[in-house]
């Protein structure tokens, strides 16, 4: 592929992604953040076994700057338990990735994955109950 269709490409996923954010609800904005966070693994993943070093910390510090969101959204008093304990666990994905990347470890990218899968699996799950029945309803 030309660097020109390369750079194409690259401007249509972004102002894809943008429109996508744009038009999302916040249930949407999470799963959507949550979906980040295991491409860019994935992508780490791929990186590790080609011996790309640069373009895996580069993802994994993406995936780790996306969890940090997730984590400075959540609303400790409102979310009581639920919220802490969301908390401690993104803190723990983000321990677990950064020792993962410096020891070169694709165990450690698997299973901030599995985590990652099964907070976005109770999420989804939540879906119907948290967003407005129709677009009038959100108003």
């Amino acid at each position: 592929m030309s660097v020109a269709a390369e750079q194409a490409l690259k401007n249509y996923h972004s102002v894809r992604a943008h429109s996508t954010v744009a038009a999302a609800d916040p249930h949407r904005l999470v799963q959507l953040m949550l979906d980040n966070i295991l491409q860019r693994i994935a992508a780490a993943g791929g990186h590790l076994e080609r011996g790309e070093t640069a373009r895996k910390g580069e993802q994994i510090s993406k995936a780790i700057a996306v969890i940090g969101a997730l984590s400075g959204s959540l609303n400790l008093e409102a979310g009581g338990e639920i919220a802490k304990n969301l908390q401690a666990l993104y803190e723990y994905c983000t321990v677990r990735l950064v020792q993962a990347n410096a020891r070169n470890e694709p165990e450690g990218f698997d299973e901030v994955m599995k985590l990652v899968r099964t907070i976005k699996e109770g999420w989804d799950g939540i879906g119907a109950e948290v967003r407005p029945a129709t677009p009038e309803a959100a108003r």
